[in-house]
């Protein structure tokens, strides 16, 4: 990754407290939930599985260089990847309790996974 767009990603995310770092930090991404709204799929849904078949609870995967982990969803990853982006370049979330933690979804609004991400301090 450039220096260039590491310094645009940064000026994107002075929202959040940045820590300094002098590396980008890989990230873990932990499933934590499946969610099913099935009141949307019985309205909505046109053959519509209850729940995502990609993902199971525990699965994970680590992020390095901001690059789509093997064998995650790309649909998930063009939700999750700035959040991700926020903890690999040493920014933290104000409104969660643990520094270099998120937690965060996909948007599919009839069976959204929910992740959580961790910066892998080494």
């Amino acid at each position: 990754m450039s220096i260039k767009l590491i310094d645009q990603l940064k000026y994107k995310f002075t929202c959040y407290k940045l820590t300094g770092l002098s590396r980008m930090a890989n990230v873990r991404i932990t499933v934590v939930k499946k969610l099913t709204n099935t009141d949307l799929i019985d309205r909505y849904g046109k053959d519509v599985k209850p729940q995502c078949g990609l993902f199971n609870v525990g699965d994970e995967f680590i992020v390095k260089d901001l690059g789509m982990p093997e064998g995650f969803c790309s649909w998930a990853w063009a939700d999750v990847q700035r959040d991700v982006a926020v903890l690999a370049l040493g920014g933290n979330f104000s409104w969660i309790k643990e520094e270099g933690i998120g937690i965060t979804s996909c948007t599919d609004g009839f069976r959204p996974v929910i992740f959580k991400l961790e910066r892998v301090e080494e």
